[in-house]
């Protein structure tokens, strides 16, 4: 006979607690959790007031977030014993509805790969520090290929001379976000000083100062300054690696769907990383440009929309940020 797992209150609070480490732009956490004890369904959605009408017009960026959540609840409740079936965007009337994920549904396998994920959901967090020069060995890079094609997304390793390109149209893109005055005011508004700023808000979402890492004195890793044109008293300086190892997260179309997978396997793939004593960082300023995101293709590998470019390697894990309380993203009705 067939038993399910404990799904009461409390068990779910702690499902939806792993989901929301997921990462999202600029830590916004743009995501609300709906439980429904009858049905034993979590309906995940976009939390549209904490978009970026400026950086993600689209909300493509939300989008991705929002799919990294959703593979964390996977993760989490494949852990927990529960056998699950994911529908994406299951009411097309309803864009804001991201995913269906019912619990315990009779004769669905186990996913115990995903189960296996969930000791690095605690763990991961964004790292903007020098990584070292030491190279990724290829059967992890295989294996972190692997992760991304299981959630309908491919992932490779930039090589020269399309990552020195890449390299190239992410410093473009830090000089339009410079001379951007409406995107300097959108990114100050999700970063603060957690030791001068001590609202509720500031203590929950965001990126606070301890997080930014040092500034970068050389080095040709693409890292993200969120000072932006602020000089922060006291920061320090690091020289960053010379030759950073990066990788593209593409998938074949471009539509809410695809974002949501890519979402999925974007976390898939940091999951992994992290279980493997990797470090990870992201580099979407390009993306942020609808112009610069179409050279971000690489042109050997055909036809396809990059979603991320990520920073991957050996070095310290990044501090982590500030998240919602559960309750506050959570609702459980009958």
């Amino acid at each position: 006979m067939l038993t399910h797992p404990t799904l009461d209150d409390t068990a779910v609070m702690s499902l939806i607690a792993d989901a929301i480490t997921a990462p999202s732009m600029h830590n916004a956490q743009p995501w609300h959790f709906d439980y429904s004890r009858a049905s034993r369904t979590v309906l995940p959605s976009a939390d549209l007031d904490r978009a970026m009408p400026l950086a993600d017009p689209t909300t493509r960026g939300l989008h991705l977030g929002c799919g990294a959540a959703l593979l964390n609840l996977r993760v989490a409740a494949a852990h927990a014993g529960h056998r699950t079936i994911t529908t994406l965007l299951p009411d097309p009337h309803t864009p804001a509805l991201l995913a269906s994920v019912r619990l315990d549904v009779p004769h669905e396998p186990l996913d115990v790969a995903l189960s296996h994920l969930q000791p690095a959901i605690a763990v991961r967090h964004t790292s903007r520090y020098p990584f070292t020069e030491r190279r990724i060995a290829e059967s992890l890079r295989a294996a972190l290929v692997e992760a991304a094609a299981a959630e309908g997304a491919r992932l490779a390793f930039l090589t020269t001379p399309h990552r020195e390109a890449v390299l190239d149209l992410i410093l473009h893109a830090e000089g339009y976000d410079r001379m951007d005055d409406g995107r300097e005011v959108e990114q100050r508004r999700w970063t603060h000083d957690a030791s001068v700023d001590t609202s509720a808000e500031a203590a929950a979402e965001g990126i606070p100062e301890y997080a930014f890492g040092p500034a970068k004195r050389s080095g040709a890793a693409p890292i993200r300054d969120f000072a932006g044109r602020r000089a922060i008293p006291g920061r320090a300086y690091a020289d960053f690696e010379k030759h950073p190892q990066l990788a593209s997260l593409s998938t074949t179309h471009d539509t809410p769907a695809d974002w949501l997978r890519a979402g999925q396997a974007l976390e898939r793939v940091l999951l992994l990383a992290t279980r493997q004593g990797l470090a990870s960082s992201f580099a979407t300023q390009a993306l942020e440009w609808p112009d610069l995101r179409w050279l971000l293709r690489d042109p050997l590998s055909g036809p396809g929309h990059v979603q991320m470019i990520l920073r991957l390697g050996y070095g310290p894990d990044g501090p982590p940020t500030p998240r919602r309380p559960v309750d506050e993203v959570l609702t459980i009705t009958a």
